[in-house]
């Protein structure tokens, strides 16, 4: 056992049995490389990761491969969901050596961190004109011997241009709506016309991207969000037989899937479906957010009340064993396509009755390992999936999961001062978080009060946007990833595959500045999109939410208060697809919510106030009457 038995990540405790002397990321390992001088081995994955397993077997279970390691380097793994700062400063340090990134990450740092040398996967022996692992070990460590200064010189000039991302100045152009429409011309131009989705395989799943297409109301580009939904869910990437979505399809057509099964996927493309339902009408899409919420709730959710991170994509070493079937499993040979090894991924129309018998068959079999660590950003995104479906699908079973989320998020991952932790795992909160998983909790807190109408959820969110304030740039605005002194910090805008921290934050940001009435954090969220306005110029398709965001800045004002318990108010104010509206309940009149100040009862009754920049209409007290309002002349129309 090395290290890593000390770990709570269950990608670090698969390691724990390797003949490596591993480290996890910590002062230890960097102290023990500068006190003997040697260069670190940094190792990057997760625990659902096909290709990280394959390295495993073949280089770090191996005697030979990992003495050499031992002998020439200080050698620390690191999980990228527990610690995406990490991931993601050497990610983008692989990206600008080699063109491209991936998992397994492998990257080699001087004893202070600096990175000089990475890729991805090595092979134990030469391939595909890819040098074999132990190649690369001792042409490192030789080097490092022999071209110190090359590499010390080579490693200042990868972290200078990381700083210099970072410290880019706010564009002085104006913000303006054509950035929207030539996002829409972008994806237009980008987009599969046979089967969805932008650009060639392999396909990921675009959930950001297909919800700002649907808040453009535009029909060019809800044609666009219905082919690519109607293909993701024919079958192979969307399992049919248990509900959910696989990481991505190695092919055009959404077939042939990577077989791991991640919350943040789940999540974003419920959210994804559920608004598209309510645009289009179309009942299918409404089964499959139920049928991908209940599979959360049946393999991912955790007695604690958090969700799991993931599921792997492989069965006892074998990819997609427990997800692919045989024909003999299968009647109707025309559900079958041709996946490998005799087995048959399923695409197509399934009966109840079948999907039942095929779902009590595959749960008897062996199931792929489950990550049970929770990660907080990507809980943060399934509370708001799950609130906001309780009250539009009319499932009182998702809220009490949503609430039991919150509570968790509260009691378990929240320590002094409101402070996050990043990950959850056997009792252990750890690691403190990072920017996306303020903004991300805060979200799904937001999503949460207009579910229930509890204020304290309001204010919950409030609290937690507010702790991303320890990643404010003062200087320049924006905000940075992390705050725990890695050789370089920086800020992210990239919406894939989730949405960016800055995103969300200036998404938040611009939603409670509504309800809250606070210029302060509107002025925050334009400083997001001051930074990133040129590279959502550049490359429109990479910031969906971004966009989202974007579009929420540029729609009229439009807020919904309510006061007192009358839920059939507070649902017809909620009703229909409202993106850029924001809303605000009460029990009681209150003036601690600037929305809800001043606003009581009329006549007794609960009423409702509809208005625009705080300039509220005469309140309503009925149903009718607040359709009536929200429909009229004086008030903008859902954008």
């Amino acid at each position: 056992m090395n290290r890593l038995a000390q770990e709570t990540s269950p990608y670090l405790l698969q390691h724990a049995d390797n003949p490596v002397d591993w480290y996890p990321w910590g002062d230890e390992a960097l102290e023990r490389a500068k006190a003997e001088d040697r260069p670190i081995l940094l190792s990057v994955g997760y625990a659902a990761c096909h290709w990280c397993h394959v390295m495993e077997h073949e280089s770090f279970e191996d005697p030979e491969t990992a003495a050499l390691m031992n002998e020439r380097f200080v050698c620390v793994k690191v999980d990228r969901e527990e610690r995406p700062d990490v991931d993601g400063l050497y990610m983008e340090a692989v990206v600008t050596m080699t063109g491209q990134g991936g998992w397994p990450m492998t990257v080699f740092l001087t004893p202070d961190g600096r990175p000089f040398y990475g890729g991805t996967y090595f092979p134990p022996e030469p391939r595909y004109n890819i040098p074999s692992f132990p190649q690369i070990l001792l042409a490192v460590s030789e080097a490092y011997r022999e071209r110190r200064a090359e590499l010390e010189r080579q490693a200042d000039a990868l972290v200078g241009a990381i700083r210099q991302a970072s410290a880019a100045q706010p564009s002085n152009d104006p913000l303006t709506t054509e950035l929207l429409s030539g996002a829409v011309s972008a994806l237009a131009a980008q987009f599969d016309p046979a089967y969805g989705g932008f650009g060639r395989a392999p396909k990921f799943p675009p959930a950001s991207n297909l919800e700002f297409l649907l808040r453009t109301g535009r029909e060019d580009a809800l044609e666009l969000v219905r082919k690519t939904l109607d293909e993701m869910a024919a079958g192979g990437m969307y399992d049919l037989v248990g509900g959910g979505f696989h990481r991505y399809s190695v092919d055009a057509r959404w077939l042939v899937p990577h077989f791991e099964k991640m919350l943040y996927d789940n999540a974003l493309l419920a959210s994804a479906y559920l608004h598209a339902w309510v645009v289009a009408g179309e009942e299918r899409y409404r089964r499959v957010v139920e049928e991908t919420l209940d599979y959360m709730v049946r393999e991912l959710r955790l007695p604690e009340g958090g969700f799991a991170s993931a599921q792997d994509a492989d069965t006892a070493g074998v990819e997609g064993l427990t997800y692919t079937w045989t024909p003999e499993e299968i009647e109707d040979e025309s559900l079958l396509q041709p996946f490998e090894e005799g087995r048959f991924i399923l695409r197509g129309e399934l009966s109840n009755n079948l999907r039942e018998r095929l779902l009590a068959t595959r749960s008897a079999r062996e199931q792929p390992l489950r990550d049970d660590k929770v990660v907080t950003a990507w809980n943060g995104l399934a509370l708001a999936a799950f609130a906001e479906a309780s009250w539009r699908l009319d499932r009182p079973d998702y809220l009490d999961v949503a609430v039991d989320l919150a509570r968790f998020l509260r009691e378990e991952m929240t320590g002094d001062h409101g402070v996050l932790y990043r990950t959850y795992r056997d009792g252990e909160a750890k690691i403190p978080g990072y920017l996306e998983d303020y903004a991300d909790v805060a979200n799904g807190l937001v999503e949460l009060h207009w579910a229930t109408g509890d204020l304290r959820w309001l204010e919950e969110a409030r609290l937690a946007a507010a702790g991303a304030d320890r990643f404010w740039d003062e200087e320049r605005g924006g905000y940075f990833v992390d705050d725990h002194g890695l050789v370089a910090r920086r800020k992210e805008f990239d919406d894939h595959p989730t949405p960016s921290g800055n995103s969300m934050i200036a998404f938040v940001l611009l939603r409670l500045a509504r309800i809250y009435g606070d210029d302060e954090l509107e002025k925050r969220a334009v400083s997001v999109f001051r930074l990133a306005r040129p590279l959502v110029e550049r490359a429109p398709t990479a910031f969906g939410h971004l966009l989202c965001a974007l579009d929420l800045h540029f729609s009229r004002p439009r807020e919904v208060a309510v006061v007192g318990d009358f839920e059939e108010l507070r649902r017809v104010a909620l009703d229909g697809f409202q993106p850029n509206t924001v809303f605000a309940f009460t029990h009681e009149p209150t003036d601690d919510v600037a929305l809800l100040a001043g606003k009581g009862f009329l006549d007794g009754k609960p009423a409702a106030y509809v208005c625009e920049r705080f300039a509220c209409q005469a309140p309503v007290t009925s149903a009718a009457e607040l359709r009536a309002a929200l429909e009229g002349p004086g008030t903008p129309k859902a954008q």
